[in-house]
């Protein structure tokens, strides 16, 4: 596979490549992202192996992110249509203004604004809702993203990091109001963080919202470079968020992911992204580089290609544990199924199901 092996993002007919590039790490302002040459030439090697998709939001870098990109778009006389281009609202980069971040009509007009003047464009092709704001009810932000696209100003909606009961809420509000839908869904996602396999991914997958993970390294963890030996010593630039998950149940992903990693002739990281990619509920998988060699390295992930046996050792490795009702639900199935097959298989039989008619009641 490769970055012009475009996808359509969930129900909608825009086509995007498998790959994003995450622009998160783009400006040196927070003390660990790159330069603006090292992010220009990030973007250029990107784009010629054909990538088109770009998510940024207006809070990374205090906004220099998005900046960067419209500068290089601009500077650079490249043709503005060729690029799909996502960022995001919510975050308030003009504090104390209570009204300058969240998600009411005035924060969202006034945030797609701003992102509009630093990318240095007309209209954003997937306009995110970084986070859910819990103080906004969502028929006031919906009306307002429904504007921004009647306007022009905004092509495609989607929401980042909310619960699956709010999303499913938004979803059928708009069907109902005859408002613009969501198209996409982006949630951390990793061998890592798999607990959205529990409510948001199916219900992705029943909304016909496309799914964009991100971090799926988890903030380079599942590069390989953290060990049971320099795990001490790890400083990150991103801290607790990477040492948090530095535990045994990790290293045991990691080993794993250091086993096939030599079986097919490649690095943990690529067969870290390829997995996720191997997820058929997975539209565009978003990837971070902070230097070219971390770009290249993600770019490997699309050339891996993972067996059934290979991707089955790495599910069981990093089975999660899903929240209530999911376990209870399963372990209901199987009762309510005792005696029935399974793909020509006996389910398992609960020990007080009634085994004869005289036994039921």
């Amino acid at each position: 596979m490769s970055l012009d092996h475009y996808v359509t993002l969930g129900r909608s007919g825009l086509r995007v490549s498998p790959f994003c590039l995450g622009a998160m790490t783009f400006g040196d302002d927070w003390g660990w992202g790159s330069t603006v040459p090292d992010a220009e030439a990030i973007l250029t090697r990107y784009i010629e192996q054909g990538g088109n998709f770009l998510d940024t939001a207006n809070a990374y870098t205090k906004g220099h992110s998005e900046k960067i990109i419209g500068d290089y778009v601009h500077q650079r006389g490249l043709r503005r249509d060729n690029l799909v281009i996502a960022t995001k609202f919510f975050a308030n980069l003009f504090p104390p203004d209570p009204n300058a971040g969240g998600a009411s009509r005035k924060s969202v007009t006034a945030a797609c604004n701003e992102s509009l003047r630093r990318l240095q464009t007309d209209y954003i092709d997937l306009y995110w809702m970084h986070l859910w704001d819990r103080f906004t009810p969502i028929e006031e932000t919906l009306r307002a993203l429904d504007d921004l696209v009647a306007a022009g100003k905004v092509c495609y909606i989607g929401f980042s990091d909310t619960p699956a009961w709010k999303v499913a809420q938004a979803q059928v509000t708009a069907s109902f109001r005859g408002w613009t839908p969501l198209v996409a869904l982006q949630i951390e996602y990793s061998l890592i963080e798999r607990t959205v396999e529990g409510e948001l991914i199916p219900m992705a997958q029943e909304l016909g919202l496309g799914v964009t993970p991100w971090s799926p390294l988890r903030g380079g963890v599942l590069t390989g470079k953290y060990t049971r030996e320099n795990v001490k010593d790890a400083k990150p630039g991103r801290g607790e968020r990477v040492t948090a998950y530095l535990d045994e149940r990790t290293f045991g992903i990691i080993d794993e992911l250091v086993r096939i990693a030599g079986e097919v002739d490649t690095t943990p990281a690529a067969v870290a992204l390829a997995w996720v990619q191997t997820k058929p509920e997975v539209d565009s998988t978003i990837i971070g580089a902070r230097t070219m060699e971390q770009l290249e390295q993600n770019l490997a992930g699309l050339a891996v290609t993972l067996d059934d046996r290979q991707v089955e050792a790495l599910d069981q490795v990093s089975t999660p544990t899903l929240s209530f009702p999911l376990p209870f639900l399963q372990m209901a199935t199987t009762i309510m199924h005792a005696g029935s097959t399974v793909d020509g298989e006996p389910s398992e039989v609960w020990p007080m199901a009634p085994q004869s008619d005289d036994e039921r009641y």
